[in-house]
Formats: C-alpha cells, structure tokens, sequence
C-alpha cells in the first residue's frame, strides 16, 4: 500500500476540507495518509467538525507556505517547517511514496523540481491537467508549469503526456495532438511550426495539430502545449463550463412546467454534472519528477481531496 503525504494546510478550504477528504479516502480506499502541517491545529479542526483521526499517521511542522509568499520559501527558509516543504522532504527521503496538496502552484513546482527532483534527462517538470473529453479522459500538458517553451520541451511533454496515459489512465498507444491555431502542419508561429515537425518525426502516435475548439472531442488522448496556451486554454473550458451550467440551471428554475423537466431529466443531469466536476480527477500530477507530486485545485473540497489522494495512490502504483 503506498504512503501518501497530504498538505494539510494547502489551499482555500484547508485544513477542514482536506481532513475530510483524507477522511473518506482512508474510510473508501484504506488509503495510508500522513497529514503534514500543525498538528493541534488539525486535531482541534477535526474535533470541531466530528471526524476521526484514526488511521492517520502526523508530520507536526508549524509554518505554512501561504499563496502570497515568495515559492522560493519551500526550498529555502521553509524548508524543514512548512507543511509543503517538510512532506515533500519526506518523500523525496523515501519516508512516503507520493505528495498531494493545494498550496501555491509556483511553490510546489519549485519543491517538486529542486526537493524531490527531475527524472533523468528531464528538462522541465511539466504540469498535467486531466480533464473529460467525449470519448474518456483527456491529458493536457503543459498547462500552467512552465510559460516560456522551446520545441525540445514541448517534445518532452508529449512523452511525459503518453507514459502518464499508458501507464496510469490505461490507454494504449495514445494520440498526441500538438495544441494550434489551425489543423494544417503550416499552421502557428515558430514554436508550433518546430515542435510538429519533431513529434512528426518522434515514435509517438502523433495525430497533429488540434485547434481549440476541438479539444473537449476526444481528437487526441495527449495535448501538448506551452504553459501559457494551456494554461489560458483550461480556464476558458472551466470557465464556460461553469457559465454554462449555471444557464441551464437558471433556464430549468424558472417555471413550473421546466421544473417538471428537470425532475424527469434528473438522472441525465447527475451524469453530466458528474462529467464536468473537476473534483472527479482530484488534481494535476507534476509530471517528470521522480516521485509522484499531486496539485490539488486550490478551491478543492472533500471529495476533490479524496480523490487527488486516489489518484496519488494510482501513480505511486505504477510509478518507476
């Protein structure tokens, strides 16, 4: 069973949503979790709400790495004392088997790249975002690690994108799509000119150029992109997602006769409700480091936190 450390003071709702979190995972999965951060402060959060501890193993450090620091802080002053630093020390010292948290995303990509360290030959840790697609899971990396890319990265991502989906999603030979502004190869500025010409000639099952639009239609398994583009790209689906979801929901509330609709479509909208959550896929692995580090969105709740802690326990399992 592989030994999970959680920052338990990372992110919007913490530490109460991620003791929940942690709670269920424990209860659903026999997840074996380490809560990292103060530890009388989460007893007395977890007795203020009514949830058992048992189980749980403590790392008791006292500072935070807050979402206005300096990330430099995780490798330098907070090291040793915060709840990020300090767990993913202990991971990196073998003590657990993978790192999940909420805290700040240039914190933790500067303590996955410098405390638990790149893969060999790995240029940049790239971050992942696992979204839904119409045909399954969708793979987009990079969307938010690393702004500024050169076509040997972005080269990179694709191969840190297909062994993610290979081995922990459970697609074989999956398609990398290169994110553009158009489906022809001539298509895009220099950087997506280059980095198609070498996933061209790489041995990946490269599909070619994906325009935005297309993303949510399952055109490829793996996205591959700049931090910049995918980042901008994620949000705007989040974004519309929400909008779009809160129309329907307004358009269903407004009269007798649509409430009524809504009822009788009621198990058609859990489906897709479902689909759209983002607490489904619990976070975005940091691809390329050697130990599995998980980024919780920072506004996770329970169940967004029980699944980031499902989905660490799945690549510390195939994890090499």
């Amino acid at each position: 069973m592989s030994k999970i450390f959680v920052d338990a003071f990372g992110g919007d709702n913490a530490p109460l949503a991620v003791i929940d979190g942690c709670r269920q995972a424990v209860d659903e999965f026999g997840a074996d979790i380490t809560l990292c951060g103060d530890k009388a402060k989460i007893e007395k959060c977890a007795s203020e709400n009514k949830i058992s501890l048992d189980g749980f193993s403590f790392l008791d450090v006292p500072d935070v790495i807050d979402m206005h620091d300096d990330p430099a802080l995780v490798v330098k002053a907070k090291k040793e004392s915060s709840s990020m630093g300090a767990g993913l020390v202990a991971v990196a010292a073998g003590e657990g088997d993978a790192f999940v948290s909420a805290g700040s995303t240039g914190a933790l990509l500067m303590g996955a790249t410098f405390i638990v360290k790149r893969k060999k030959g790995v240029k940049r840790g790239a971050l992942a975002s696992i979204m839904p697609a119409k045909k399954g899971p969708l793979v987009i990396v990079d969307c938010g690690a690393n702004a500024d890319c050169r076509p040997e990265m972005l080269l990179q991502f694709g191969y840190l994108g297909e062994e993610y989906a290979m081995n922990v999603l459970g697609i074989k030979n999956p398609r990398i799509g290169l994110l553009n502004i158009g489906a022809e190869e001539t298509k895009g500025d220099e950087l997506r000119l280059a980095t198609y010409a070498l996933l061209e000639e790489s041995d990946m099952n490269f599909v070619g150029n994906i325009e935005a639009r297309n993303i949510p239609y399952s055109k490829c398994d793996v996205l591959v992109c700049d931090g910049f583009s995918g980042n901008v790209a994620l949000k705007l689906i989040e974004g519309t997602s929400m909008y779009l979801v809160g129309l329907l929901k307004e358009g269903l509330m407004s009269s007798f006769k649509t409430k009524i609709g809504a009822i009788l479509a009621k198990d058609a909208f859990k489906s897709l409700k479902k689909k759209m959550d983002y607490a489904e896929y619990g976070g975005a692995p940091i691809l390329g480091v050697t130990k599995p580090v998980i980024k919780a969105h920072g506004s996770s709740n329970a169940k967004a936190f029980k699944n980031a802690v499902k989905q660490a326990m799945k690549f510390a399992d195939t994890n090499e």
